[in-house]
C-alpha cells in the first residue's frame, strides 16, 4: 500500500543487511540495531496515524483474512447451503448452518475470492440478487428453528451490473433488510473488512453490530460516492475523508457497537489473533442477546435502527 512504501523500503535494507557477510562484524551490527530501531518507530509512527483512505486500503488488502476463512476458523459442523430457489447460486455470499462453540447458529457472508479468477467469478463480494435471496434463505431457517444469525461483512458494495436489475437487485436489497429487521433470533454482524451501501446493510443490520478497526462501513464506497458527488472516481481518498466511513466513525455515531482491535498493520499481520479476538466477541454478543425475548430482540432492533441520525435540539 501507497503509505507503507517507505516502511517497506526500510525493511528490504535492513534485510539485505542481515544477509550480508559482514552482519556480524562491531561496525554493520551497529547499524542494523539503529535501522531495526528506527524501523520499530516508523512502523509506530505509520499505523497510529492512519487516515480514512489508508484504512480503507488495509480493509480491501488481498492478504486480510476473508469470510470463508473466520468459517474454517471459528465454526464446525458447516453445512453451506446454494441456490435461491428462483434462479440461480450466487458464490459472492456464502451462507448455512454451523457451530459455534458449542452453539447451533446460522451464519452469512459476502464471500470475496483468493485469487483473480475467484474474485472475478464472485464480482469482488459485490453480490447479485440470487445473493441476496440465498440469503433471506438462510434468515428464514434461523427464525423457524431459532437460531441465533451470525453475519460477516466484506463487500464494496451490490452487484452493478444490468443483469442484476433486471432480476431485482433493489427489491432483493429491501426484502433482505425488511426479514432482517424483523427476526424473531438474535442477529450478530460483524464488519470484517469492506461494508459498502446496500451491499453491506442487506445482511448487516442486526442487535449486535461488531466492527473491527480497519473495517469500514458506509452508505457507499468511496470511489462510488466520488463518482456521485466529484463526478471523478479519482476523488475516492477525498470522498473517504467525508463519508465517516471507519470503526472510529460509526462506533462514535451509534451504529456499531464494538470496535475489535486488530495487530498493528492490519488482520493480515496475525490472522489467528483476529479469529480469537473476533470468536470471542461474538460469543459475547450471543450470551447477552440470548436471554432476551423475542419481542423485546424486534422491538430494540427497530429503535436501534430509528435513532441513528437523530439531531437532539437545543432548548
Amino acid at each position: 500500500m501507497d503509505f507503507e512504501r517507505p516502511l517497506v523500503e526500510l525493511e528490504g535494507k535492513l534485510g539485505e543487511l542481515r544477509r550480508s557477510e559482514l552482519a556480524e562484524t562491531p561496525e554493520l551490527s551497529a547499524e542494523i540495531e539503529s535501522l531495526a530501531r528506527e524501523i520499530e518507530s516508523l512502523r509506530l509512527t505509520t499505523y497510529e496515524n492512519l487516515s480514512p483512505w489508508d484504512r480503507v486500503q488495509i480493509a480491501r488488502h488481498p492478504e486480510r483474512p476473508k469470510t470463508q476463512h473466520y468459517l474454517e476458523a471459528l465454526f464446525t459442523d458447516v453445512v453451506e447451503l446454494h441456490g435461491d430457489r428462483a434462479f440461480g447460486d450466487d458464490d459472492a455470499v456464502v451462507g448455512g448452518l454451523a457451530t459455534l462453540q458449542g452453539r447451533k447458529v446460522a451464519v452469512l457472508g459476502h464471500r470475496k475470492g483468493t485469487n483473480t479468477n475467484e474474485n472475478i467469478e464472485r464480482h469482488f463480494g459485490s453480490p447479485t440478487p440470487e445473493g441476496f435471496r440465498k440469503a433471506m434463505r438462510v434468515m428464514r431457517l434461523a427464525d423457524k428453528f431459532g437460531l441465533p444469525l451470525v453475519t460477516f461483512l466484506d463487500t464494496p458494495g451490490a452487484y452493478a451490473g444490468p443483469e442484476a436489475e433486471e432480476r431485482g437487485q433493489a427489491w432483493a436489497i429491501a426484502d433482505s433488510l425488511a426479514l432482517l429487521s424483523d427476526l424473531r433470533v438474535p442477529v450478530v454482524c460483524v464488519g470484517v473488512g469492506e461494508g459498502g451501501s446496500g451491499g453491506a446493510l442487506a445482511i448487516g443490520f442486526g442487535d449486535r453490530l461488531l466492527i473491527l478497526e480497519n473495517a469500514y462501513y458506509s452508505v457507499s464506497s468511496p470511489e462510488a460516492c466520488a463518482s456521485i458527488i466529484y463526478r471523478d472516481a479519482g476523488q475516492a481518498q477525498n470522498a473517504a475523508g467525508r463519508l465517516k466511513l471507519t470503526a472510529d466513525d460509526v462506533f462514535g455515531l451509534g451504529i456499531a457497537d464494538e470496535v475489535l482491535p486488530e495487530p498493528l498493520g492490519g488482520a493480515h499481520h496475525d490472522p489467528q489473533a483476529v479469529f480469537d479476538t473476533v470468536g470471542s466477541a461474538v460469543a459475547r454478543a450471543l450470551d447477552e442477546l440470548a436471554v432476551v425475548p423475542p419481542d423485546t430482540l424486534v422491538e430494540e432492533r427497530y429503535q436501534k435502527l430509528r435513532s441513528i441520525g437523530e439531531v437532539c435540539q437545543t432548548p
